[in-house]
């Protein structure tokens, strides 16, 4: 299990600290808030398609290529395909697994030969050169949605079942084949997809808010520790991330260890749209989501349940900071989604 790496505290900031009664007054306040938020927003719908991609999720500098080689074909958009690349390498350019797929795009050598492009134009075709290898996983992806494009069914799931399977396998099961991985396969990408994507219009709401906000209510006053998980031999203590993570938990969803990671969890909803349970996250690089460096879980009114550096407690926060990088409504699929054995450089 990876640790948070150093500075994954928060460093001094301004804070909203409660005493004596004011604790409790809060606490209801929040029980209140929380009720009252789930019944009011009960009716909102889901965020719809969309193709932009949402803040920060793609380092800055693939967002472009991602952006335009996104949109090749219909088959795919920029979120699909900023989820593959994600689920393949992490965005690290250097990856190579035990499998000799090398690369951001996790190319074969000989899926490479064949269908390895020269992006940038530049007279190679390079798989460890990002503006070659974004460039070919989409063209690569739209060769197989060809293939595949008189098969009934989601034409994207269709693509990435051809992805997983090959395409003969595809057509011959006229769809997706009852084949558990690549089933497995296709759920993933499209659940990542929806972490990468910016929504539209509202995000719906999180069934399971509720719980997490209770366990970390809990945990208020409790001393932070960094790298703590909150087990018996750390006293109970935790750090920002591992807070998080043991707060959903408590309701059957497993987040990644680190504050990064858990930004793509899920959805992720404006600041106005922002409801109890939402992880808040807080970035060196607010056109990065890769430099995140702390995370709280948002209680309403601006506030959020935070574990901030050593020396401090768990306690409630304001999220308005410049560091405010942006929110995740966490999901049981975002989640389970998330890739937890990426190849190493």
């Amino acid at each position: 299990m990876n640790l948070p790496r150093v500075g994954d505290g928060w460093g001094v900031r301004k804070y909203w600290w409660f005493v004596g009664g004011g604790i409790g007054l809060c606490l209801c306040f929040v029980g209140l808030l929380v009720v009252g938020t789930y019944s009011a927003a009960a009716g909102v719908g889901g965020a719809g398609g969309s193709v932009g991609l949402a803040k920060g999720a793609v380092p800055a500098r693939y967002q472009p290529l991602v952006q335009k080689w996104g949109a090749l074909c219909p088959a795919i958009n920029p979120a699909l395909l900023a989820a593959q690349l994600y689920q393949e390498s992490g965005w690290n350019p250097r990856a190579q697994s035990h499998a000799a797929a090398q690369g951001i795009a996790q190319f074969i050598p000989g899926t490479w030969a064949t269908h390895g492009i020269d992006g940038d134009k530049d007279g190679d075709r390079d798989v460890w050169d990002p503006a070659d290898a974004i460039p070919s996983a989409a063209s690569y992806d739209c060769e197989l949605a060809g293939y595949v494009k008189d098969v009934p069914g989601d034409p994207t799931n269709n693509m990435l079942a051809a992805y997983n399977a090959g395409a003969y396998r595809v057509i011959r099961a006229g769809g997706v084949p009852a084949i558990s991985e690549t089933q497995n396969y296709v759920k993933i990408i499209r659940s990542l997809e929806k972490s990468f994507a910016a929504p539209v219009g509202r995000v719906q709401p999180s069934q399971q808010a509720a719980g997490a906000i209770y366990f970390a209510q809990e945990k208020l006053g409790t001393p932070y520790l960094w790298g703590g998980n909150g087990t018996a031999d750390q006293g109970g203590r935790f750090d920002c991330s591992g807070l998080t993570q043991a707060a959903y938990r408590t309701v059957d969803i497993e987040l990644p260890r680190v504050a990064n990671d858990q930004y793509n969890a899920g959805p992720h909803p404006s600041r106005d749209q922002l409801l109890p349970g939402d992880l808040v996250f807080f970035s060196d690089d607010l056109s990065n989501s890769r430099a995140i460096h702390h995370v709280g879980l948002y209680v309403g009114g601006g506030y959020m349940i935070n574990a901030p550096y050593t020396g401090a407690v768990i306690r409630f926060d304001k999220i308005d900071t410049p560091d405010y990088f942006g929110a995740t409504r966490v999901t049981k699929d975002g989640a389970a989604a998330l890739p937890t054995d990426l190849p190493e450089a």
